[in-house]
């Protein structure tokens, strides 16, 4: 320096440091002030054009702000070079100058020229606004302050007058291109900000505005005024839309596929070039795995080359943040040293307290930076892996299918991705947290010597402890999740059959087993509770005994050792530094150790083979074969490469225009032909080509969840001629009529509303919409009515119907149909056995005939039953469900959906309830449509707004209020004794000064030591205290919802989805059982952890209060908008996730089809785009967590600054103790303020399950189960008279009447039969006499009893009814027949026995105890008949209802049944509800209802004779 400043001084301590009016020394002025922002901006710059030039953004237009920019910095590197002309004009006159004087101004004018350049550079690459000249400046100005105050403060005598003026210019412009360049450019020419109408304000904040998130603020008002809804979101940034992630990630993994490769055939050598001539491909592969030295692609790679650089920054940013972090210990250390020195200047302590402030607001900005950095890399990453499986899984082979299933695969899309959107964030914590555990070891060390070891010990020792408990939970949560899979499973069949559940008064049985696993689960919830509080108290009271320790073993081990507050307070904010990368560090090798395992699975999936031979075209046969549309020749082809050929040597050609029907046994390859014709199989050998567009109809029809039109379309215009014609075709028609929306129906996943015969008639709708040129339709017609399938043949595939002219290629069974084929091909295992027309291969007399011969019985058989009289009741025989078993499968999947399906979902889950319920309840359309309307509104309201204080008051009571009270109380006492060990420390740091250490050594360490393992017990106690009481609330929330729902009414089951009751019992009693408690839990420790940093500051320093006031406002203010904004957004991410993974779980099961229309694109298009929708609600919830950090740690940052500022006030008045404590309590409150707000965030966001379990517990019950003083004699009803008094019913209030003014008497024994037409209200009488419905007006007598008055159990266990679907419950045969075991074994066999069943059950190995399935899945439909017919034998009550099946039982089980309650129930009295008038035609008496009202009431004869209109009836079931 003595050679550049001559003889100016560069540094004095005396100048500086030690007086009351510092100044920097000229030389120091004039070199290392000015060069700083240089040489940064020299540095940076490089790096910066190099990142512009590879980000190009598009061209902004030069602006007046631009211009004045430019202007300006060229005045200032004018300005700098007056500077150094001026020098050489000195030195010209002979007045030299040190050297310092040239360098200087050089420096600065050029770089105020690269700044000029920059400028400039930035606004062709369309920057609008620039980070790296914000901060030169920035640095520059802070630079030049210094000398502006040391030029005035030395004014008297200006010699030097031209520098003066210039430097007084310089400092001015630069100041002003500070202020402007916080302002924005405009966006640059055709950016996407201009184009679209919401873009995100992210893409033109300016870089302070990006700091601090403020573009973000404007969603927080607007989500703070009302309730954010879709269309309030931002749209997705270019760059984190799947349609860029999506292809750079699959380049990449193609690049690193082919690298793979390259390196394995290097690695295979030269050597094994000349064998390739005689070698076969197979065993060159042997050769190859011989040499082991494949490499396989690693999909980590891939990954790590398409996010790696984006994440870089985010990790450079941690890095400055971990080495910022141990900046301010130091600045506390020199603090406390501050306040012992009582003659130092006070600017000092100022400069310190603002200096720590710095650098918090420093740490605070740089954080949230690398924050948002990893969370948006998460979002792409998890954008890319979705969109790669998804591209996958639309080209991947059977093989490939076979290996994983669809459960795994989206399982793999929805957790896994999730998982490595969650492991981005910690991922740096790899490196990062044994950099900052090694740093603040070395500051330890430095302060307290060795004895830190002793303290690092105890850390190190609770990792295992931690461990051991992790692992221990993780046992109980898989137990505790099996007990809640069972409670749900059995809650879903009680609510599927709760019907039958109130018709047999079963109710307690069934309450009694669900308690019994509710109580296991309670059990093992409160093992993980008392596990939990034990790492609680490991995880607070751990910095404690870290310091305990390490205080002890440090002032024991040596006398000299004095332990003051510089030690003291520094040593416990290094400590507490240290706590959090050692608790994570295990949680995120853990988690790398799960996420990689998943990996291998990703790359496996990726990796699988990509078939789908193209068979469209492949070869162009000449002019002679322009007419053959569909050709293989000599094919063989397997489902897998190392299958066995499924197929072998085919021969077909099909003509232009012809219909080619494949007929042939079960499972002899028909659809294997179709899907080789599709390329859906490995071809081993031969040629196969099609020619022109295919149309293709799946055996299984797939439907996909979207409206009737959209799925008949399929991607086509809309044409309504055409449309129209292919409805009137498909025979569509009548039923569009009966779908409540019409063709804008929404259809349930897999088709669900609809019944098989209408899936299947849409899957051929659709074919014949898209107007191909080749159709395979695998067996469409067997899943309809003989007559809707000779309609459809005749319409649509027949030599008359719509798709004359096209090449067709029906595989069938239906017989009737082969005469009117142009060719027939008949398949016998795999191959073809002939092929000609119908009158050849009769005359042939081979295979075909024989199977003419096997099925031609079958067909006369069936075309009897379409004669048969059911079809007279009905319009469309497949409306009404007479196909059992699809029915079945429709029930089971609706109740999965329905469990599955987020209650924003209903809408479409009414349409389908209602369905079912049609032909019960004659409602008018209108009434529907509205009732619909309702029910939406319904559904939404209780989701949106602030959670009332009337909720928490609600689980404070489930709690218990006194136990809330006692768990606040031990929440306090626990800070209280935290607060008490700390100020103790800073009493006994306060020894140090006063030198009476030595002698109270033990007493103190011994005080200490006491008030900070108190404080540890009462953490556990408090711990335990809060299990008990969360225990307790969800037993009782659980217990109330439960008596609840025995005791609603039938109606609410009618018209609420089952998915929303189960959701109820899964998902919201999860929340209080798990989620809410520990939310309660980290809420409270936070608060008080808050509360009592404030007590300790204001203890010290009094004053510190007045400013307490003002921040809490900023605070609550910030914490409100935040609350309303994230919670609302939360619920919007949550909603438009699920699509996603139900897209895509349906295309898998469409992937033929999809590929058969040629629908990729489009397909993957939708799937891109519903991944957006759901990014589109999740970056703005990343952000607001990032908002919300940064306005937070400002107010802590706050905290900090008054904290130290008061103390420095107030030094002479204050020990160093007090000033450590104060400003180290400050220092951690960042933390706590900022996870407050959070947790007050969940706490809202799932209290709400408190109000939805309360909401469902408090509907109205119907009447009670037992009436004490009007229970009727034990042996009622004696005679079983019935009698119904001028009686009316309605379904629910507002509806109408089902029953009008019904007067009739029934003797004791008498049968009665009810017939009418649907919706007459046949059923209806039925409920009435259980009291599922309750009477409008008028009175029901039973044996001079009037039900009104009794007991719903007491009327409900005297009656028998055998329902029309018959309803069995997971469980024993036993438990199915008896709930109560009030039965012996011997009664039971002797019901079995009378009910065909003995035969069947005492060939079972368990007998009575024989498992049945859910819903009874493994007894077929007529046998779960007959266990109904056992129930009501075991009864064996005065009084017996049948609901006649319909469609569920063969003939010979309806005779069976018959026949037994002729024999059986003859002295009853049985009401009988009949569709097969030959059942009833020897009852006493029918009664016939027409519109609720008796029509007539006679003997049969009697009737028949009237020719009313039990007559026609009895004239169409040709019995009269």
């Amino acid at each position: 320096m003595k050679h550049l400043c001559g003889n100016l001084t560069f540094w004095d301590s005396n100048l500086t440091k030690h007086t009351d009016l510092p100044d920097l020394p000229a030389c120091f002025q004039l070199s290392v002030l000015p060069w700083s922002p240089c040489i940064y901006l020299w540095l940076t710059s490089p790096f910066y054009i190099l990142y512009l030039k590879r980000n190009n953004r598009g061209y902004i237009m030069m602006s007046i702000l631009n211009r004045i920019k430019t202007v300006l910095g060229l005045i200032l590197w004018i300005v700098c070079w007056t500077d150094l002309f001026s020098s050489f004009h000195e030195m010209s006159q002979n007045q030299s100058k040190p050297p310092i004087y040239f360098v200087t101004p050089l420096i600065v004018g050029m770089t105020m020229l690269l700044a000029t350049f920059l400028i400039q550079y930035e606004r062709l690459k369309g920057v609008q606004s620039s980070g790296v000249l914000f901060i030169f400046w920035t640095i520059s100005v802070l630079c030049a302050i210094v000398p502006f105050r040391s030029k005035i403060m030395y004014q008297n005598g200006v010699e030097d007058k031209l520098r003066f003026t210039t430097f007084y210019i310089y400092f001015g412009l630069t100041l002003i291109q500070l202020i402007l360049s916080c302002f924005n450019e405009k966006p640059p020419l055709f950016s996407s900000v201009v184009t679209d109408p919401n873009s995100c304000p992210e893409i033109t904040a300016g870089f302070l505005s990006k700091m601090t998130f403020w573009w973000f603020t404007s969603m927080a008002i607007k989500g703070y005024k009302s309730p954010l809804e879709n269309k309030d979101l931002w749209s997705l940034n270019k760059q984190d839309s799947s349609e860029l992630v999506v292809p750079n990630l699959l380049n990449e993994w193609e690049v690193e596929k082919s690298k793979a490769q390259s390196y394995t055939v290097m690695k295979a050598g030269p050597d094994a070039e000349p064998n390739h001539v005689s070698v076969s491909p197979e065993e060159e592969e042997v050769l190859l795995s011989k040499r082991k030295e494949v490499r396989q692609p690693s999909f980590l790679r891939a990954l790590l080359r398409a996010f790696g650089p984006y994440f870089l920054i985010g990790s450079a940013f941690k890095l400055l943040q971990d080495l910022i972090t141990f900046v301010n210990p130091q600045l506390l250390r020199m603090l406390i040293d501050f306040t012992k020195q009582s003659n130092a200047p006070l600017w000092w302590g100022y400069s310190l307290a603002f200096m720590m402030f710095g650098t918090s607001l420093l740490q605070t900005l740089i954080l949230h930076q690398h924050f948002q950095y990893c969370f948006v890399t998460g979002m792409r990453l998890r954008s890319g892996i979705i969109g790669a499986i998804y591209r996958k899984s639309l080209v991947i082979t059977n093989e490939a299918k076979r290996s994983s299933t669809v459960g795994e695969v989206v399982n793999l899309m929805s957790v896994d991705a999730q998982r490595f959107m969650d492991l981005t964030t910690f991922l740096n914590m790899l490196w990062s947290a044994p950099l900052q555990i090694i740093l603040a070891l070395f500051f330890l060390w430095r302060n307290l010597g060795p004895s830190v070891l002793a303290g690092v010990a105890v850390m190190v020792l609770l990792i295992p402890f931690n461990a051991f408990i992790a692992m221990k939970t993780r046992t109980y949560q898989v137990e505790q999740m099996k007990h809640k899979d069972d409670r749900i499973k059995l809650m879903n069949e009680i609510l599927n059959g709760i019907k039958v559940l109130k018709l047999y008064a079963w109710e307690v049985s069934f309450k009694e087993k669900i308690l019994q696993i509710r109580q296991k689960e309670l059990t093992v919830l409160r093992k993980t509770a008392y596990l939990s509080a034990l790492s609680t108290m490991a995880w607070t009271s751990a910095p404690f005994m870290v310091a305990l320790t390490t205080f002890a073993v440090y002032v024991t081990v040596d006398e000299s050792n004095v332990l003051d507050a510089e030690k003291a307070f520094v040593s416990l904010s290094l400590f507490n530094i240290l706590r959090f990368p050692l608790n994570m560090l295990p949680q995120v090798i853990s988690s790398i150790v799960q996420v990689s395992l998943r990996f291998l699975h990703i790359t496996q999936i990726l990796q699988g083979e990509s078939s789908f031979t193209d068979t469209s075209d492949a070869v162009d046969y000449g002019a002679k074969l322009i007419d053959i549309y569909i050709y293989v020749v000599n094919g063989t082809f397997s489902w897998a490469k190392q299958d066995q050929a499924t197929l072998d040597n085919i021969n077909v050609m099909v003509p232009q225009g012809s219909l080619l029907a494949v007929v042939g046994h079960v499972g002899c390859g028909k659809t294997s032909l179709v899907s080789a014709l599709l390329g859906e199989m490995e071809k081993q050998e031969g040629q196969i080509s099609i020619r022109g567009s295919v149309a293709y109809v799946p055996q299984q029809a797939w439907i996909q969840n979207a409206t009737l039109r959209d799925n008949i379309l399929f991607g086509r215009p809309y044409v309504e001629q055409k449309y129209r014609c292919v409805l009137e075709a498909c025979a569509l028609t009548p039923d569009l009529e009966v779908l409540p929306g019409g063709d804008q129906t929404e259809i349930g996943e897999k088709g669900i509303n609809l019944s098989g015969g209408q899936r299947q008639r849409v899957s051929l709708a659709r074919a014949l919409y898209s107007d191909a040129d080749v159709y395979l339709l695998d067996d469409p017609l067997s899943a309809v009515d003989a007559h809707v399938a000779k309609h459809i043949f005749d319409k649509v595939i027949g030599p008359e119907g719509a798709l004359k002219g096209k090449t067709r290629i029906l595989v069938t069974h239906g017989i009737s149909f082969l005469p009117q084929v142009d060719n027939i091909l008949v398949m016998v295992d795999g191959r073809v056995s002939e092929m000609g027309s119908y009158q050849d291969l009769l005359k042939q007399n081979g295979a075909f005939a024989e199977f003419l011969r096997n099925y031609s019985l079958e067909d006369i058989i069936e075309d009897d039953e379409e004669e048969f009289p059911e079809d007279a009741l009905s319009n469309h025989t497949d409306m009404v469900d007479n196909e059992p078993v699809v029915n079945e499968a429709r029930r089971q999947f609706m109740r999965q959906m329905s469990i599955m399906s987020n209650d924003l979902e209903n809408p479409k889950k009414m349409s389908r309830r209602r369905r079912c319920s049609e032909r019960k309840h004659p409602e008018s359309p209108t009434e529907k449509k509205e009732l619909k309307v309702d029910k939406l509104i319904q559904a939404e309201t209780t989701e949106t707004g602030r959670v009332k204080f009337k909720v928490y008051w609600e689980y404070a009571k489930a709690v218990g209020p006194f136990l809330s009270l006692f768990i606040c109380f031990l929440y306090g006492c626990q800070s209280a004794s935290a607060i008490g060990a700390n100020f103790w420390l800073s009493e006994w740091t306060n020894d140090a000064q006063h030198n009476r250490t030595q002698d109270q050594v033990s007493m103190r360490v011994g005080v200490y030591a006491a008030l900070g393992i108190s404080q540890g017990v009462l953490v556990m106690f408090s711990s335990f205290t809060l299990a008990l009481g969360k225990i307790q609330a969800a037993r009782k929330l659980h217990q109330t919802l439960l008596d609840n729902k025995f005791h609603t009414p039938q109606s609410f089951f009618d018209t609420t989805p089952i998915g929303r009751i189960i959701n109820r019992f899964s998902k919201d009693i999860y929340v209080i059982d798990e989620v809410l408690p520990s939310t309660i839990l980290m809420f409270l420790g936070t608060f008080f952890a808050s509360v009592s940093t404030m007590i300790v500051i204001i203890c010290s320093t009094p004053i510190f209060a007045l400013v307490i006031g003002p921040l809490a406002l900023i605070y609550v203010f910030v914490q409100r908008f935040y609350v309303a904004t994230s919670r609302q957004l939360k619920r919007l991410e949550s909603v438009s996730r699920s699509p996603i993974y139900s897209h895509f779980s349906e295309t898998i099961t469409g992937t033929s089809v999809i590929r058969a229309y040629g629908r990729n694109a489009a397909f993957v298009l939708m799937s891109d785009m519903k991944v957006d929708e759901n990014q589109k609600s999740y970056y703005p919830g990343i952000v607001s967590n990032r908002w919300l950090g940064v306005r937070i740690e400002f107010i802590g940052n706050c905290i900090v600054l008054f904290a130290a500022l008061f103390a420095v006030i107030g030094k002479d008045k204050l020990s160093p103790g007090l000033v450590g404590l104060s400003v180290s309590y400050a220092l951690q409150v960042t933390m706590s303020l900022n996870w407050m707000v959070r947790m007050t965030s969940d706490l809202e966001s799932n209290i709400v399950a408190v109000e939805r379990v309360k909401e469902y517990s408090e509907t109205q019950t119907e009447a009670p189960w037992i009436v004490k003083d009007k229970q009727p004699p034990p042996d009622w009803p004696p005679k079983g008279d019935v009698e119904f008094v001028d009686y009316s019913v309605r379904y629910r209030e507002g509806l109408d009447l089902v029953l009008r003014n019904i007067s009739l008497k029934v003797k004791g024994g008498e049968k009665i039969g009810i017939v009418g037409r649907t919706g007459a209200g046949k059923s209806s009488m039925t409920l009435c006499l259980f009291r599922l419905l309750e009477a409008a007006d008028g009175e029901i007598v039973i044996d001079e009893v009037k039900i009104s008055e009794i007991g719903l159990h007491d009327l409900r266990s005297k009656l028998t009814i055998i329902p029309q679907e018959p309803v069995l419950f997971s469980g024993t045969l036993r438990m199915n027949l008896d709930p109560f075991e009030k039965y012996s074994d011997e009664e039971v066999w002797k019901v079995l026995e009378l009910s065909h069943l003995k035969k069947f059950v005492s060939n079972q190995t368990s007998k009575l105890e024989l498992e049945c399935s859910e819903g009874g899945e493994n007894l077929s439909v007529g046998q779960r008949q007959l266990v109904c017919l056992a129930r009501a034998l075991l009864r064996k009550t005065r009084i017996l209802v049948l609901d006649e099946a319909t469609a569920a039982v063969d003939l010979e089980t309806d005779d069976l049944i018959q026949s037994t309650i002729r024999t059986q129930f003859e002295d009853c009295t049985v009401f009988t509800i009949a569709h097969r008038l030959n059942t009833i035609m020897d009852y006493t008496r029918v009664l016939v209802l027409d519109k609720g009202q008796i029509a007539e009431f006679d003997t049969p004869t009697n009737l028949i004779a009237q020719k009313g209109i039990f007559y026609g009836m009895a004239k169409d079931a040709g019995l009269a």
